[in-house]
């Protein structure tokens, strides 16, 4: 765990790009920068416009470093869970060695060995979470370095999911002059603030209401065991809202923000409000229960969809029920309507931190929390996996260098070996010549 340093996370969402810049100070996380800029570049959580993109990230980055006085080099990066694929894998690995040590490239060979097949043209290693080391049949060893063995196994989950998505992320970081230090599956990241240790630890589901996608993990033994997207969010809300009142995107989101209700047994069609309409000279007299009626139905169909995914791995039965969480979660009675669609108990999480107190806010702060609060061997494994560390990146060069000096000596010894028979060669043939 990371005791006193300073670290940035950047959260690239459809609906906007936010950088939190931390203090960490003493195990305890303070929050000194945050920058929030509209994000253009972005669709259904999946950068489309690397030039919008760019902008975007520069623009939310200089203002955190404006509000914290520091200058942001390296940032965390949040990696959406489209078409995440969860895998449990087993690799083991001999340690051949004069003294049987485990070293870190033994763990560099076992992971290895752990994604083989995974890595292809369209397909990439987002990251690992070992479950248990094994050295020499015993178990539940959390960081073998150091010890001494024969075999070494490892029991882990792999995550993986389309390579596009990483090559772009990684594109419009280094584009926006910043360097990578960490890259964690956006829900991974909501989840270490979302969720207490009770919930991680029993089980809970995770439902991030983004504003063009909504996010679903369930969570149990600590471990992020499933998860999905619903191609829907915030901005469908939105948009349902500006076509049903023929109004602009812009009024409608006004108008969710300041009237609307995801739940309308908690509205009264008494309650009006004006709204400006397209083509129309004079405002449309709305009450708050028809536009709830708007908001109720897109929710809804959000829930529905997500209840019967849930439904089909049994995670509704998790004792830690649902949290809400996502820029699309603040409407009010929304957990009234996913405690009844989802027929268990349900509560939103807001970040409580100075500044970012919003839902919206969730993955950016996560971000942090789950970076500086992972121990060493998940941060040489996370670094490793994704090619930012740089301990493993001079192990496989040396490995490389090793395997390059093991060929230019075979090379000379084949050339000594020939030099060797061409002047045995000569002397035989001076002795033949000699006798003759």
């Amino acid at each position: 765990m990371i005791q006193n340093q300073i670290l940035a996370s950047l959260d690239i969402g459809t609906t906007s790009i936010k950088v939190i810049i931390a203090e960490i100070l003493n195990g305890k996380m303070n929050i000194i920068g945050v920058g929030s800029e509209k994000s253009k570049g972005v669709s259904k959580g999946i950068i489309i416009d690397i030039d919008e993109t760019v902008e975007a990230i520069k623009n939310a980055v200089a203002q955190a470093e404006a509000k914290a006085n520091v200058k942001v080099e390296q940032v965390i990066v949040g990696v959406p869970a489209n078409q995440l694929v969860i895998e449990p894998r087993h690799a083991s690995i001999k340690i051949s060695n004069e003294n049987n040590e485990i070293s870190e490239e033994h763990i560099i060979n076992v992971l290895e060995k752990l994604t083989q097949n995974i890595n292809d043209v369209d397909h990439s290693v987002y990251g690992i979470l070992p479950e248990e080391f094994i050295v020499d049949g015993f178990d539940e060893i959390k960081d073998p370095r150091g010890m001494v063995g024969i075999n070494l196994d490892l029991e882990a989950f792999v995550l993986s999911g389309p390579k596009t998505i990483l090559h772009n992320i990684k594109k419009c970081v280094e584009r926006s002059g910043l360097k990578i230090s960490d890259l964690v599956i956006q829900p991974l990241a909501s989840a270490s603030v979302a969720l207490s240790e009770g919930e991680k630890s029993f089980g809970a589901v995770l439902v991030d209401v983004g504003g063009g996608q909504t996010t679903v993990a369930a969570i149990h033994d600590g471990k992020l065991k499933y998860s999905f997207v619903d191609q829907e969010g915030g901005d469908f809300i939105t948009r349902d809202i500006s076509i049903v009142l023929n109004t602009t995107m812009d009024q409608a989101e006004k108008i969710k923000r300041e009237h609307g209700y995801a739940f309308t047994d908690l509205t009264s069609a008494d309650k009006t409000f004006k709204v400006k309409t397209v083509g129309n000279k004079d405002p449309e007299i709305i009450d708050e229960k028809y536009l709830s009626e708007i908001i109720e139905a897109r929710v809804a169909q959000i829930f529905e969809t997500t209840k019967d995914e849930l439904d089909t791995i049994g995670a509704l039965d998790l004792p830690g029920g649902i949290i809400l969480t996502g820029g699309g979660s603040s409407i009010p009675g929304l957990t009234d309507l996913a405690e009844e669609i989802f027929e268990t108990a349900a509560k939103i999480y807001i970040p409580d931190f100075m500044g970012v107190r919003y839902p919206s806010f969730t993955n950016a702060v996560g971000l942090v929390n789950y970076a500086y609060k992972q121990d060493e061997i998940q941060n040489f494994i996370n670094r490793g996996t994704l090619g930012l560390n740089n301990k493993v990146v001079n192990v496989k060069k040396q490995r490389e260098q090793n395997l390059d000096d093991d060929k230019d000596n075979q090379h000379d010894l084949s050339r000594k070996k020939e030099n060797e028979t061409s002047w045995f060669s000569k002397i035989k043939e001076f002795f033949i010549s000699f006798f003759d």
